[in-house]
């Protein structure tokens, strides 16, 4: 019964991570009876943790669109939240010693099987230092990971566009790039002459002048 359901549960994972990693995966779903969801693209998150209640199970959902490098990252990010739920239940911080903890012992395996490209793997050491809620927070661990992405040459950020340049938002608003504050580019926004700040990797499109 075991084996079938680590077989199965391995060849639906290896559709969106290394095939190496998935029995890993598959043995930590099955092994704490977590509800693995595959889930639509999020703007907010990558993916999420739910904590058992009322006779449900532990919930983990990971956006689908992610490529296999990020998809696993953010699993066991998720899953290092289960452990220390498991451990601790509420009685320390989301984010806090506990959980850094787990997601370390986490990740080990995978860094011994070399499951990463050479690029990640010195991204995730360094990242590893001391590691933050979440892969996008960490500028070089997530741009590393964007390289990775399928459409990762078509993606124009704030920090890849020139100062002056306009561009656009998903919600159609338009900007002008000025001058970097500290960690975010400050950028003014055409029809109202507002000031915003933005994060250096916000997705844009850049319009010609």
């Amino acid at each position: 019964m075991f084996v079938n359901m680590l077989n199965n549960y391995s060849k639906q994972l290896s559709k969106y991570i290394p095939q190496q990693a998935a029995p890993i995966i598959a043995a930590w779903i099955i092994d704490s009876g977590c509800l693995f969801r595959i889930a639509r693209s999020r703007k907010t998150k990558l993916g999420d943790y739910t904590a058992p209640f009322k006779g449900e199970p532990h919930k983990i959902s990971v956006n689908h669109d992610l490529n296999p490098y990020a998809f696993l990252i953010t699993t066991i990010h998720e899953f290092a939240h289960l452990k220390t739920w498991q451990q601790f239940k509420n009685k320390v911080k989301p984010h806090g010693m506990e959980w850094k903890t787990h997601f370390k012992i986490l990740m080990e395996p995978f860094l011994k099987l070399q499951i990463f490209p050479e690029d990640i793997h010195f991204a995730i050491t360094k990242y590893m230092d001391n590691p933050a809620a979440s892969s996008c927070t960490d500028l070089n661990l997530y741009r590393v990971l964007r390289n990775h992405d399928k459409n990762a040459q078509q993606i124009e950020t704030i920090e890849s566009i020139p100062e002056e340049a306009y561009f656009k938002i998903k919600d159609g608003r338009v900007f002008q790039k000025k001058e970097k504050l500290r960690k975010r580019y400050k950028c003014i926004e055409i029809n109202t002459n507002k000031t915003y700040l933005f994060h250096p990797i916000a997705e844009v499109t850049t319009i010609k002048e």
